[in-house]
């Protein structure tokens, strides 16, 4: 795991758009340096009648396959605050903080995961990760909590009731 954690980290470091990660030795240095990705930019507005690329503005839905639907957006509206998808006039969409988000493909064989048959992984930012921790383990959720601060937050990794992994992040 420490590997993906590794990757995801340098993924990180990348979107902020710094290198945050200070690495044990030369070596990982090296490897950092020669893994960060190559960034093709559009071509600036007006040069030679071309636009600048039309990009997506964040996240609008996180869409999946679950054994009882139900159940399971009552489980995240009731343990993480987040709001199920209306279905009437009046109701309100749950409504994200803005701040950064992190879009990063593993390979199949990622351990990153855990289960190798959960296909993805959702990672939520909270404001206060052991209060969030406390708060589901009151509710008999297990919650772990990686011991190790990054620079740029702290980690702690959950699963709904059908297995599926959870990542809460308490940014810097």
């Amino acid at each position: 795991m420490y590997f993906e954690r590794r990757q995801l980290l340098r993924l990180l470091s990348f979107a902020f758009g710094s290198s945050f990660l200070v690495s044990r030795n030369q070596l990982g240095s090296a490897a950092q340096a020669a893994t960060q990705p190559i960034i093709s930019r559009p071509p600036a507005a007006g040069t030679h009648g071309e636009t600048q690329m039309e990009k997506v503005t964040g996240i609008g839905g996180l869409f999946f396959r679950a054994h009882d639907p139900k159940a399971l957006a009552r489980w995240y509206e009731q343990h993480l605050g987040i709001s199920l998808t209306p279905s009437g006039n009046g109701e309100s969409p749950w409504q994200q903080e803005a701040g950064p988000t992190a879009f990063a493909p593993f390979p199949e064989t990622t351990k990153y995961f855990g289960d190798a048959s959960k296909v993805w992984m959702v990672n939520f930012r909270v404001r206060d990760l052991d209060k969030m921790a406390a708060q589901l383990r009151a509710a008999g959720i297990a919650v772990e909590i990686d011991p190790q601060s990054y620079p740029y937050g702290r980690f702690a990794r959950v699963h709904d009731p059908e297995g599926n992994p959870i990542e809460l992040w308490q940014p810097a």
